[in-house]
């Protein structure tokens, strides 16, 4: 993006830095995606949703997102805030409610890196930095002197980023029943098959393959030799990942492309031609499989 004229000279510097390590800002998102799910714990605990989290959990979750965009992007400690970026002290605030952040009475006068995401069936994130100066925050506070961002504030924000999507968390996109029945079998190994046999078409992602399996080596149960792709393979179901030959086969049936951990499943059978929507699996073409179609087994996946 480009940075207006008008803005103060440190936070030129502190977004020109931000943007040189993260052009795209998906190393950010992906930041906040696994903080999110690190917070959830939904290997040990089954958890997926914000509101299955305990009062003091959300609470830390500012000080998770802090300590993670540190150890991602090797932010110098500040001397009197959180960081040191491009020799400016920056504070970091994080809300999963749009403007929500609590301005503490160390941080007036600095520059404050403000996080926003919400993990719901269609998430977003926002990032921006701003001034806390005086004529930026409301006249109140806490009891600990914390203050919100006034209306003027809210205007002064220089957003990198808004409204960018988040890496969704498939079970929000599930209606209840659904997810009920695929968190229902007593085996992990079942719970799993359930996922990607009801999810189809959908990007599936590691924390959700964590709280599904709810086991130790959990990537494991999608995997061939015994996982979901060797079960579901006679019910013509292929599950692809984010090897370069999966992300191909994805792009030719037209699907999502999985990323970095994702799993992406789909129901397929023999295509009579090539063309849009086909793609050469195994030596032959396959096309995504209509609801009322016959079930023919799945083809092989390439291994890399």
């Amino acid at each position: 993006m480009t940075i207006p004229s008008s803005v103060d000279l440190e936070i030129k510097a502190v977004a020109s830095e931000i943007i040189g390590l993260d052009p795209t800002g998906k190393r950010i998102a992906r930041v906040l995606r696994d903080t999110i799910d690190q917070l959830y714990d939904g290997q040990r605990t089954g958890r997926y949703k914000w509101d299955q989290l305990y009062k003091t959990e959300k609470t830390h979750c500012g000080t998770l997102v802090e300590i993670n965009l540190q150890r991602e992007f090797k932010f110098t400690d500040g001397k009197t805030q959180d960081f040191q970026i491009a020799e400016v002290e920056v504070d970091c605030k994080y809300s999963q409610r749009l403007y929500g952040w609590m301005i503490p009475p160390e941080a007036i006068g600095h520059i404050c890196m403000i996080v926003w995401a919400e993990d719901v069936a269609n998430p977003t994130w926002s990032f921006g930095l701003v001034r806390a100066s005086i004529e930026h925050l409301s006249g109140g506070g806490n009891r600990d002197g914390k203050r919100t961002l006034n209306q003027l504030g809210r205007d002064s924000i220089i957003w990198l980023w808004s409204r960018e999507p988040l890496h969704p968390n498939v079970l929000l996109q599930l209606d209840n029943d659904t997810v009920s029945a695929i968190m229902s079998p007593a085996s992990g190994a079942k719970r799993i098959n359930e996922l990607f046999s009801r999810a189809l078409g959908r990007i599936v992602g590691r924390g959700v393959v964590a709280t599904v399996a709810q086991q130790d080596d959990y990537m494991k149960r999608v995997r061939s030799n015994g996982g979901a792709r060797s079960a579901l393979k006679p019910k013509g179901i292929i599950i692809l990942g984010q090897y370069s030959s999966h992300v191909a086969i994805a792009k030719a049936l037209e699907l999502p492309i999985p990323g970095k951990g994702d799993s992406l499943s789909v129901r397929v059978v023999n295509a009579a031609s090539n063309g849009p929507g086909v793609a050469k699996i195994e030596g032959s073409l396959w096309r995504i499989a209509k609801v009322n179609e016959p079930v023919v087994s799945a083809p092989n996946l390439p291994r890399i």
